[in-house]
C-alpha cells in the first residue's frame, strides 16, 4: 500500500510539474537598455550664483535617454496575453536614477494584450510621447529637439489608465490619470477634489508606404486643490514622408495653459512649427537637420532653433554622433539647446555634443 501511495505520489508530482512547466514555457521576460553619453560644449548657460556663460561637460542622454528595462509577457490562451513593463532611466555620467528619482520613472505598467489592442495600468507615456517620436527628425530625443521646445513630447502620467491597439497601418491610443505626479503633496488623487492633476489624452496615426500622419491631444489639471480648476490643453499634428534613402517631417503643435504651474502664473498661448529632413549617405552614415519655431503669443518672447546631426553606426547596437545646435531668442526668452530655461534671458546659445550611444 505504502508503494502505491508513493507511485501515485510521484505521479502527481510529476503531472504537477509538466503543468507547470506548460503553463510558464510561454512566457518570456526581457531584459534591454539603451546608454548614452557624451560631451558637450554650449554657451549662454545660466547659473546659480553666478551671470552664467560657456560650460563644457558630460550630458546622459542626448539621442535617447538612458535607461535599463524589464519587459514580459505570458501567453493566457485565446490570443490573450498578460504583458509587463518596468523601466528605469538613469544619468550615466553620475548612475543618478532620472524622473524624479523613481527606480522606475519612465515606465511601469501590467495589463493585457489581445487582439482588441492593449490595455494597461500604470506610470505611462501620454499620446504625445506614443506618437510624434515618428514625426520629429530628432524622434524626439532628450536633447536638441522637439522635446527641448515642449518637455510634454517627453510626457509621462502616473496612475494611468490606457489603451493601444493597431490595426494594419492604424494606430489609436488614449489613457486617462487619476493624478499625474504622485511626487507632488496632494497634487494627486486628493480625497474631495478628483480634478487635481488629473490627466488625459489620445492620438491617431496611419502609415502607408512612406508616408505617415499623427495627431495628438493632452489635457491635465494643476497639481493643488488651489490650481485644479487651472487646465493646460495641447493638440499637435504631424507628417512624415519617406522616398529613398532621404526621409522628410514637418509637424505643428498648439498650447493653452490657463496657469496651471503657480498660483500668479498667467495664461499662456503658443504655436510650435518644425521641419527637418534625414539622409542617408550609406548604410551606416545619416545626417539630420531640423528647424523648430516657437511663436509666444501677446509676447515677443520667440524664438528658433536650428540642429545638425549626424550619426554613425559601428554596429547593429552602438552608434557615434555629433549634434550641433543654435537657438535664436528674442525679448527675453530662455529657450536652450537642452531645454526652456537652459539659456540666458534674450541670448543666442550655440552648443555642440559629441557622444557615443549603445543598445542592449
Amino acid at each position: 500500500m505504502k508503494k502505491a501511495l508513493l507511485a501515485m505520489t510521484a505521479v502527481a508530482a510529476a503531472a504537477a510539474c509538466g503543468a507547470a512547466f506548460a503553463q510558464t514555457s510561454s512566457s518570456g521576460v526581457t531584459l534591454y537598455g539603451i546608454a548614452d553619453v557624451g560631451i558637450e560644449v554650449i554657451n549662454h548657460m545660466p547659473a546659480t550664483g553666478s551671470a552664467g556663460g560657456t560650460v563644457t561637460r558630460m550630458n546622459s542622454g542626448n539621442l535617447s535617454g538612458s535607461r535599463w528595462g524589464l519587459r514580459g509577457s505570458e501567453d493566457l490562451g485565446g490570443g490573450l496575453k498578460g504583458i509587463f513593463v518596468l523601466e528605469s532611466g538613469f544619468d550615466i555620467d553620475t548612475g543618478a536614477s532620472g524622473q524624479g528619482n523613481r527606480l522606475f520613472g519612465r515606465q511601469s505598467y501590467v495589463g493585457l494584450q489581445g487582439n482588441f489592442g492593449a490595455v494597461t495600468l500604470g506610470r505611462q507615456q501620454n499620446s504625445l510621447y506614443d506618437l510624434f517620436g515618428a514625426y520629429d527628425p530628432m524622434a524626439v530625443g532628450p536633447r536638441y529637439s522637439l522635446n527641448s521646445v515642449d518637455s510634454l513630447f517627453n510626457g509621462r502620467a502616473d496612475n494611468a489608465f490606457k489603451y493601444t491597439g493597431k490595426f494594419g497601418g492604424l494606430t489609436a491610443t488614449g489613457f486617462y490619470s487619476t493624478g499625474r505626479d504622485a511626487t507632488v503633496t496632494n497634487g494627486s488623487e486628493v480625497p474631495g477634489a478628483n480634478k487635481v492633476g488629473r490627466n488625459y489624452g489620445a492620438g491617431l496615426a496611419y502609415a502607408a508606404g512612406g508616408f505617415s500622419v499623427g495627431a495628438a491631444y493632452d489635457q491635465f489639471q494643476g497639481s493643488s486643490v488651489a490650481l485644479q480648476d487651472r487646465t493646460a490643453k495641447r493638440a499637435a499634428i504631424g507628417t512624415s514622408y519617406a522616398f529613398g534613402d532621404a526621409k522628410v517631417f514637418a509637424g505643428y503643435r498648439w498650447l493653452r495653459d490657463d496657469g496651471t504651474a503657480s498660483a500668479t502664473a498667467t495664461v499662456t498661448r503658443s504655436n510650435v512649427y518644425w521641419a527637418g529632413a534625414q539622409y542617408k549617405f550609406t548604410p551606416a552614415f545619416q545626417l539630420t537637420g531640423a528647424a523648430y519655431y516657437t511663436d509666444v503669443k501677446n509676447s515677443g518672447a520667440d524664438s528658433w532653433m536650428y540642429v545638425l546631426s549626424g550619426d554613425y553606426s559601428l554596429s547593429k547596437r552602438t552608434d557615434a554622433y555629433v549634434n550641433i545646435g543654435y537657438v535664436k531668442n528674442k525679448s527675453g526668452s530662455t529657450l536652450g539647446l537642452n531645454g526652456a530655461g537652459t539659456a540666458l534671458p534674450g541670448a543666442n546659445q550655440t552648443g555642440a555634443t559629441v557622444g557615443v550611444r549603445h543598445r542592449f
